[in-house]
Order: C-alpha cells, then structure tokens, then sequence
C-alpha cells in the first residue's frame, strides 16, 4: 500500500468516519439551496464530493519518497482563485490515493473552472491540520486544471489530467491526476458498526503487527474509492476498533460491494498488506446476525497465467455490533433552540508585561489597534454570539490580584463579586479594558480554576436540560504550570457539552501545551488512570492566526471542528433534536 494519513500522529488515528472527521451530508441540500437563494441564485446546482487520485508523482525527497497532499481551487467571477479543500497528507507515496472528499456545489448555468495543485509536504507539518499548512512553504509537485462541468459530463463522471509546472510551464510529465464525482445524497441514515479481527499474520520482527483497516467503495467503472479508515491498534494480533460510522454517501447502499483491507502500519509509510475481504453492507449485517467470522484473503500471482488466485487466510473479520440509525446535523439542533454559550478566561500574569507599556500584550493602543487578546476575543466571539439568544457571556480572570485581595486564578472580569456575565462582544472587551486599571498582574498560570467553572456551568444545564453546547476560550501568554491538574479537569468535562478552545499570545514556545489537544496525540488521561470521553480542546499560538501566507484563518479552522464536537457530544447522550417540549432523549447519570 502507498501511504497513510499524516494529518495526526503520522497517520495512526481514523479517517474519514462520520464521527471523528465531519459531520455527514445529510443537510448540505438543504443548506445550500438556502446560501443560495439567499444570494440570489435559483438554477440548477448540486452537491458534488470529488475524489482524487494521482500516479507518477515527482519524487523529492532523498531518502524516502514524497509526501503529497492535493488542493483544489475554483476560480471566482473577477478571475482570481479561492480554495475550496484539501485532502490529507499522504506518506511516502508517488501514487496516492487520498481518502478525504472535496465538497463542490455544481451549477449548470455556470462555467466552474478548477485548479489541482499537488505538493510534498515537509516532515515538520506531518502532525498539524491540513489547514493550517503554508502552502508556500511545500514543494510544489505539479497542477492541472478542467471545469467542473468536464468532469461531470464523463460516463462514469471519472477525469484523469496531466499534472504540469506552474502556469502550464516547466517540465513535462509531471504524473497524472484522476478525478471522480459523486453526488452527495440528502439522506441521515448511517451504519454503525464495531469490526475486529482474530489471528492477524505477524508482520514485525519483534512483534506484533500494528493493524488498521481501509475500506473501499467500487464505484460503476469498477475502480475502488476508500471511504474510510480505522485507527491503528499496537502491538496486536487480535485488535477490535473503535466503531465505524458511515454515511449512505459514503457506502452508497447496502448492496454496493466494499473491500476492507487490513494493513501492518509502518512509521515510513510503506504499510504492509495483511489481508482482505470483499463483501457488501447487506453481507456484513448478515455476518453480525449470524455470529461469524470470514477468513481473509491475499491476491497471489499466477506467473504462467499471469492471473492471480485466493490464497486464503487463517485471519478472520467480526462484526461485533450492526446498527442502522438516523444522524442528525448541527443545524438540526440549532433550528429547534439548542444554543452555544460563550466564555471568556484571560490570562492576567506578570509575564505579559506592564499594561501602560507599549511592549505589553495587555497594551491598550490610543489609536484603536487591538491587542492580541481584543483581536482572539472578536475574531472567536463574533461567530458564537449568533448562536447565543441572550448574548449574555461569562467573562473572567485568571493568574492575576484584584484591588485588596489575593492572587485569584477565576476572578470576574467585570469586578463583581456575583455576577460574571456582560452582555455581548463589546461588553467582554469594555469588562477586559476595566480590569486592566484594577487587577494587578501576577501569577503562577493556572487553568485547572477556569475550566472546572466552566464545568460546572456545563453540568448545571445538562441536567436541568437547558439545551446549550458551552465553548471556553482561555487566551494566555505562558505554559501553565498545573498541567496535570489541567489534564484531570478536561478529561471530567470531556463528559459534559463543553469545548475548550485555547489560543497562546506573545512569543513563548507553547509546544508542552499542543498535549492538551488530542488532534496531535492520544486522548488525555487523568492521574486515575481515566482517558477523556472525547477531545475537547482546541490549542493555536495566535502567531499562527495571522501568519504571512496563511490561506485560511487558524480561528476559522478552530471553529470548524466545534459542530462536530457539538454533535458528537448530542449523539453520545443520546439527546435528540426535538423542538422544546417534545419528548427527546434524557442524559444519563454520569
């Protein structure tokens, strides 16, 4: 197998499963159809996930091969281009085949014209999102453009292009790009379903195999498209993985044929092919209702018929748990009263220097140039607030002295002793100048306070069933130092709807605190030995935010991830989208 996917813990963790990377696209209909007609659009569009592919790609790397990572671009009426997504990052790989489908809405009535620019991503972006990649810092492999009505018009609506250098100059020969569309399906039905398997063939010298699975879907032309893949379980010849979640957009139907694959992951990409089986989703729910297993199969070589037999394996598939139910979106909850409510912490310790200095990231500039503290605030708070009835936000202090009392690690920003709500974004920012004249900078960092009030907030509305999702920004300038404490805290409110988006001003060197975010590692653990439910917490220098180059804002990319957050929470209380009143699912003790 070429590669793995890159874009967390060097491609160990699952991709393209309903619940850990998107929400489905059971409402994209529905939504874009109102973007649309609310721009004054009415003709004929659809929702198109385009699939990509490549061969031949250039190799530049020495001692290994490259990297890629796909990106497309449509170019807009005044002739410049917007980017529309980008895949995962593949490792060590000239002919990739990347999991992650691009979403295009497709108009008749327009000409839609596309670029695809490849590039091999340096070893060092190997453990960020995608989207926070320069692309100006990457290698650049080669492009090739189309309109996206060339790509439809196609019987099996599959284009394969050239890749060349930039503006169709330079080398030739530059590997070619395979495109396939399909049309996304208004539908909320998924399939869940756990899948392990027993007598795995060890593939390692000195252990265990590392196995993951990869399914495919065989489109009409017959040609194999992967829909997702599991996590990667160490050290074990009888793993079972986390659950899958797939969407009917993703499988098709239940009659459509898959392959599932199981490979030995490799560090260096170069994963090794343990086995695999070919069955539809109506074959796998069989197996599940009949409690069996079916043995895996290689591909051998025939060398005289130049065919290739079944050589058929002891390893056998399970399908532990079969579940055919109902998703509903982000936007379903939002539409019946379900709502986000913002807080605010802010880091007040002396490391931020004297306010009344200009050199202080707490300066308040005369000429209304926002600090990095009023810029996090806006950028972040003026998203959320729209989905906040009230706009009523929680605002507080962390690591600093209000006037006559002791260093307070979650005092009130707005100097109140009982209340710690302003009212809107320019509430949060009139309560942050105030405290700025009556709090004394001190220390040490600390975030365990905030984040269990917050908790506690969180908890107090699940079960008076208050219907709201809450979302924490803790802005600091340093490392904290009760990190464990800070561990023990996030993984409790893993449990509650609470996410906690963390953005680090100034200068400091913030990677100690890239472990409290489990897009780049294992979920946390507590000093119990207990691992968090779910991640919960996003972390961004803001260095990064307005970095020269960045063709997407950081903040932008944070908030993406909270609907899936948002939802993913809904589904494992089992709390439905019911209008207020109607009866929904309950929260179970914790």
């Amino acid at each position: 197998m070429g590669g793995c996917f890159s874009d967390t813990r060097g491609g160990q963790q699952a991709v393209g499963t309903a619940d850990k990377t998107s929400e489905p696209n059971a409402e994209a209909n529905d939504t874009v159809d109102l973007f649309l007609r609310n721009k004054g659009h009415y003709g004929l569009y659809s929702q198109l996930e385009i699939s990509l592919s490549a061969s031949n790609l250039l190799d530049l790397d020495v001692f290994s091969k490259s990297d890629p990572m796909a990106v497309i671009f449509s170019k807009r009426k005044d002739g410049t281009f917007e980017e529309v997504g980008r895949t995962e990052v593949l490792l060590n790989t000239l002919n990739p085949v990347w999991i992650t489908k691009l979403c295009i809405i497709y108009q008749f009535e327009m000409v839609q014209p596309l670029v695809f620019k490849v590039y091999d991503v340096d070893t060092k972006f190997h453990n960020v999102p995608v989207k926070t990649i320069h692309l100006d810092e990457q290698q650049f492999l080669g492009e090739a453009s189309c309109t996206l009505a060339e790509i439809v018009t196609k019987r099996d609506r599959t284009l394969t292009l050239t890749l060349q250098g930039r503006n169709a100059m330079g080398a030739k020969n530059l590997g070619m790009l395979t495109l396939h569309a399909e049309e996304a399906m208004a539908s909320k039905t998924v399939i869940e379903m756990k899948i392990r398997c027993s007598d795995l063939e060890k593939k390692d010298l000195f252990s265990k195999s590392d196995p993951f699975l990869i399914i495919y879907k065989i489109v009409e032309n017959g040609t194999p498209i992967p829909i997702c893949k599991t996590e990667v379980i160490k050290n074990s010849s009888n793993p079972t993985w986390r659950p899958l979640v797939l969407t009917m957009q993703q499988f098709g139907c239940k009659e459509n044929p898959l392959i599932i694959e199981c490979y030995d992951f490799n560090s260096n990409g170069r994963h090794e092919l343990i086995g695999k089986v070919q069955k539809s989703m109506l074959d796998l729910e069989s197996l599940h209702k009949d409690h069996g297993g079916i043995n895996l199969y290689l591909e051998v070589p025939v060398p005289v018929a130049g065919d290739a037999h079944k050589q058929v394996l002891k390893s056998q598939l399970f399908v532990d748990n079969f579940v055919e139910k109902q998703h509903y979106s982000f936007l379903d909850y939002i539409s019946v009263g379900f709502e986000l409510c913002f807080l605010v912490a802010i880091d007040f310790t002396a490391s931020n220097g004297n306010p009344r200095l200009a050199d202080s990231l707490h300066y308040i500039d005369p000429s209304g140039r926002l600090n990095a503290y009023q810029q996090a605030i806006i950028e972040i708070g003026e998203v959320i607030q729209f989905y906040d009835s009230d706009k009523s936000f929680a605002a507080w202090g962390f690591g600093g002295r209000p006037i006559d009392g002791p260093v307070s690690h979650c005092f009130n920003l707005n100097g109140s002793t009982v209340k710690s709500e302003v009212q809107e974004i320019h509430g949060i920012m009139t309560a942050y100048t105030s405290a700025l004249h009556n709090v004394s900078l001190a220390g040490p960092t600390l975030f365990g306070h905030v984040i269990n009030k917050a908790a506690e907030r969180a908890n107090q509305s699940l079960f008076s069933n208050q219907r709201k999702y809450f979302v924490l920004l803790i802005i600091t300038d340093g490392v904290i130092t009760d990190l464990q404490e800070t561990k023990d805290a996030i993984v409790r409110a893993s449990d509650l709807p609470l996410s906690i988006i963390i953005v680090g001003v100034g200068g400091t060197d913030f990677k100690e605190m890239e472990i409290l975010d489990a897009d780049k590692g294992e979920l946390l653990q507590s000093t119990t030995g207990r691992i968090a439910t779910r991640d919960i917490v996003q972390f961004v220098p803001f260095r990064e935010v307005h970095a020269p180059g960045q063709q997407i804002s950081v903040v932008q990319s944070l908030l993406e991830e909270l609907p899936a957050q948002f939802v993913n929470f809904m589904r494992s209380r089992n709390i439905l989208p019911h209008p207020p009143g109607a009866q929904g699912g309950a929260p179970p003790p914790p």
